[in-house]
């Protein structure tokens, strides 16, 4: 319900003066950027990503799924059946290098070559095929599978990196939107009270005790507070025209804020925050930044590329034994003592052997070496992008703590302008003072007053920035 409601504030027409209503409600960051985060076009890309090595391990994957096959052949001519060879089965790749195979052949003819003279009932086939060099502790589907594991992860800290730098810019434009929100505020009070000002100014002209030259320069005070809150509409307008980037709903529908909703006013916009010591977001950003894991995981990749190229420096020594049936009998009723089953093995196979070996292995030494390059250079950017963002983190610890230190002081300065300005009122009223320098007292407290705004928005793009370079700003 409240995502309803909050839909339909959004999608109301902007009023034309673009000032801010005091029955608005609260856009809070929070709600904010779980609207940024859900629906925004970079964060649905970012989970695009997941599905994607979703798809990248299921393919990776199939390099382990049963293949049957079947193959025949059969030649006849001059009215004579020269031969017919065929076979049918299932081969089952296993992880830890082993291929098992289940056939069964079939052989006929009168030119039938002898080596593949079969029982007449056809020949069923148990094979298994081992390879006890090159290939025994990993090979490529291996490879293949756990690179395609880990570009699960990668992807997933691509997503946070992507979703963590898209909420800094989020940040950025609704603190932004928040300054220009408390400094209208500001102008559109000075101007309310000017105008009182000037009012009463008039009427005491009118009664002869006070001249025309102050009614003059209240105009003109007047016309300049008038031309600063038009200024003030056009750059909230503007603020939150930029806001309205970030949120969209449903069905990447773009939507635009309204004067239905307000930023953080002068009693929720303040710096009340505990601030953990630095160490903490340091110690955050070696475990948790994503742009850290991906250079880990590439570097868990770029390993899994080198344990396979050092594969590659073996020789291949592929080993075969197929267990032979007469038709579907692997029982051997001829051989009945208790040796039975280790002479039916010994007797009823055929196995073979392959070796091969390259004998300068330049390929292979060079593509080693390539990838050991790619590792160092790996290495190197982990290490100047932790010193970056560590060095980042300290920068932004520095501007929140020191502008934190300047919010406190121009809250003081605020309170310290609004009592001189009280005493000039005071004053004046007494005949003690003239318009010149309470409009000079007020002007000093509204600039003020723009600068605490700004200061605070400062804080708040500090702090946002400061769990940015930690990678913790989505949390």
């Amino acid at each position: 319900m409240t995502r309803i409601c909050f839909f339909l504030m959004l999608c109301l027409p902007m009023l034309s003066t673009a000032q801010p209503a005091d029955s608005a409600r609260l856009l809070t960051l929070q709600e904010y950027f779980g609207w940024v985060t859900e629906y925004h076009p970079v964060a649905s890309r970012a989970r695009l990503l997941g599905i994607q090595a979703e798809a990248a391990e299921r393919m990776a994957r199939g390099g382990f799924d049963p293949k049957l096959f079947s193959d025949w052949q059969q030649k006849s001519f001059d009215g004579k059946e020269y031969f017919t060879l065929g076979e049918s089965g299932m081969k089952v790749p296993s992880w830890f290098g082993l291929e098992f195979k289940a056939m069964f052949q079939v052989t006929d003819g009168v030119f039938l070559n002898p080596e593949n003279n079969l029982p007449d009932a056809g020949q069923a086939i148990l094979g298994v095929k081992a390879s006890l060099g090159q290939g025994l502790f990993i090979d490529e589907r291996r490879a293949a599978l756990r690179k395609a594991e880990l570009l699960g992860k990668l992807n997933e800290a691509e997503q946070q990196q992507a979703v963590n730098d898209l909420l800094q810019h989020a940040a950025k434009a609704y603190w932004n939107w928040t300054v220009a929100y408390n400094q209208l505020r500001v102008f559109q009070q000075a101007l309310d009270i000017t105008q009182q000002r000037y009012g009463g100014i008039v009427e005491s002209f009118r009664v002869g005790d006070l001249p025309a030259v102050d009614t003059l320069e209240t105009l003109i005070q007047l016309q300049s507070r008038q031309f600063d809150l038009n200024e003030a509409q056009v750059q909230y307008r503007n603020a939150t025209l930029y806001l309205s980037n970030f949120l969209w709903y449903e069905g990447r529908v773009p939507l635009e804020v309204t004067d239905e909703l307000r930023p953080a006013g002068e009693t929720e916009f303040n710096t009340q925050v505990i601030l953990p010591p630095v160490r903490q977001f340091q110690e955050l950003l070696a475990l948790r930044h994503p742009e850290l894991r991906q250079y880990q995981v590439k570097l868990e990749q770029l390993d899994v590329d080198r344990r396979l190229a050092a594969e590659m420096l073996k020789p291949r020594l592929d080993v075969e034994y197929n267990f032979l049936a007469d038709g579907f009998n692997f029982s051997g009723a001829e051989i009945e003592n208790d040796n039975g089953i280790s002479q039916l093995l010994a007797q009823n196979y055929k196995w073979g052997i392959h070796f091969s070996f390259p004998i300068l292995l330049r390929k292979e030494r060079g593509k080693l070496q390539l990838n050991k390059i790619k590792i160092m250079d790996t290495d190197f950017k982990l290490q100047q992008k932790r010193l970056e963002l560590t060095n980042k983190v300290q920068q932004y610890y520095n501007d929140v703590v020191n502008t934190r230190q300047q919010v406190g002081l121009y809250e003081n300065m605020v309170d310290n302008y609004q009592r001189l300005l009280d005493a000039e009122l005071r004053k004046f009223e007494i005949g003690e003072s003239s318009i010149f320098l309470i409009n000079s007292r007020e002007q000093k407290l509204i600039d003020a007053q723009l600068k605490l705004a700004k200061l605070r928005g400062n804080f708040w793009k500090y702090y946002a920035g400061l769990r940015w370079a930690a990678g913790v700003l989505g949390e």
